[in-house]
C-alpha cells in the first residue's frame, strides 16, 4: 500500500503538470513558444506585456468587490473589433476571431462575449473619458461618472436661477436669445462645471432658463422615464385626491434613482418660482405648460394618442409641483 508520502508526491506532480499545460495552452494563444530557450521573433511577441496586462486585469476585477453603485445603470454594449489578445471580462475565457469578437461598453469600456452580454450585471460604471459631451447624455450615465445626485446642468442652471431670477417676470414661459442658449450648451459640453453663466457672462436670465429647458428636452431617456410614463399618465386621470396621490407615489417609485432626484430638486425650484407668481406671473399650471413635454414624452404612441396626451402631461406636473412635499 503507498505511503502518504508517495500519495502526496504523486498529487504534485500531477498538479505541475496541469500548470505546464496551462502555460502551453496560453503560449499558443499569444502564438509563442515557452521553455528555456529564448522564444523567436513573431507576430504576436511584441504583445506579450500587453496580453499579460490584460490578463492582470481581468483578474483583477474578477476578485475586486467594489461597493455597490449609488444609481444602477444598463451596460451600453456595442460590437467592437479588438487588436490584440482580449478575455471576456464576464465568463474569463479567450475573446477569438480576428474581427467583431465581442461587444464593449461605450460609457464604462467592459469588454465580454456578445453570448455574456446580456448576463452582466446592471452594474456600469461610466468613466469620464467615455463622456463625449453633457448634452444628449444619457443621465444616470452622466451622475454616475461625475458621482453626483444630479447632472451639474440642473444644479448649476437653477442656482442661477434662483440667485437673480425668481422674480422675472415670464420665467421660463419667455425664450432666450437662440445662439446664446446653444453657446452655453456648447460651453458645457466642452467645460463642463467650469462653465460660467454668471450675470457677467449671460445678463438676461432667460438665457439661462432656456439651457435647462433644452438640457432636460435633448435626454435620450427624458426625466420621467418611457417605463414610468404610463402609470403617471393613468394617475393624472383619477378624480379621487387620495388614490391620485397614492398612484403618484407609486408611479415615483418606478423611476431610476437618478431620475427622482433630479425630479424632486426640479420640482422644489418651482414650487418656488410658483411662490413668486406676483412677480414673475408663473403659477404651477403655467409652469406645468411649459414643463409637461420637456419632462415627459409619450413612448412609441401614435400620433392621436400622443396629442391627447398633452394635457394629461400638465397635470401630471402641476401635481407634481402642487404636492413636492408630500410626493418626494
Amino acid at each position: 500500500m503507498p505511503s502518504r508520502e508517495s500519495y502526496e508526491e504523486k498529487s504534485l506532480v500531477q498538479k505541475a503538470k496541469r500548470e505546464a499545460n496551462q502555460e502551453d495552452m496560453l503560449a499558443a494563444a499569444l502564438g509563442m513558444r515557452v521553455g528555456p530557450q529564448k522564444p523567436p521573433a513573431t507576430f504576436w511577441q511584441p504583445l506579450k506585456l500587453f496580453a499579460y496586462s490584460q490578463l492582470t486585469s481581468l483578474v483583477r476585477r474578477a476578485t475586486l468587490k467594489e461597493s455597490t453603485p449609488r444609481a444602477e445603470k444598463v451596460h451600453n454594449f456595442k460590437v467592437h473589433t479588438f487588436r490584440g489578445p482580449h478575455w471576456c471580462e464576464h465568463c474569463a475565457n479567450f475573446m477569438w476571431g480576428l474581427m467583431a469578437q465581442g461587444v464593449k461598453c461605450s460609457d464604462c469600456g467592459v469588454n465580454v462575449h456578445k453570448q455574456c452580454a446580456p448576463l452582466v450585471p446592471n452594474d456600469c460604471k461610466p468613466s469620464l473619458r467615455h463622456i463625449r459631451k453633457i448634452y444628449s447624455c444619457d443621465l444616470t450615465t452622466l451622475v454616475n461618472a461625475y458621482n453626483t445626485a444630479r447632472p451639474m446642468v440642473v444644479d448649476m442652471c437653477i442656482r442661477e436661477i434662483e440667485s437673480r431670477g425668481l422674480k422675472s417676470e415670464g420665467l421660463y414661459r419667455i425664450s432666450g436669445f437662440s445662439d446664446s442658449v446653444e453657446e452655453v450648451k456648447t460651453s458645457f459640453d466642452k467645460d463642463g462645471e467650469k462653465t460660467d453663466i454668471s450675470a457677467k457672462a449671460y445678463e438676461d436670465i432667460n438665457i439661462i432658463t432656456g439651457a435647462l429647458k433644452m438640457y432636460l428636452r435633448e435626454l435620450p431617456v427624458p426625466v420621467i422615464s418611457y417605463d414610468a410614463y404610463p402609470r403617471f399618465i393613468e394617475a393624472a386621470k383619477l378624480s379621487d385626491p387620495e388614490k391620485k396621490l397614492e398612484a403618484f407615489r407609486e408611479a415615483l417609485a418606478l423611476l431610476p434613482e437618478s431620475h427622482t432626484e433630479t425630479l424632486k430638486y426640479l420640482m422644489a425650484h418651482l414650487k418656488r418660482v410658483a411662490q413668486n407668481e406676483k412677480f414673475n406671473l408663473m403659477n404651477a399650471e403655467n409652469l406645468a405648460i411649459v414643463f409637461g413635454p420637456t419632462l415627459m414624452r409619450a413612448p412609441d404612441q401614435d400620433a392621436m394618442t400622443a396629442l391627447n396626451d398633452i394635457r394629461y402631461q400638465r397635470q401630471v406636473v402641476e401635481v407634481l409641483i402642487k404636492n413636492e412635499d408630500m410626493l418626494f
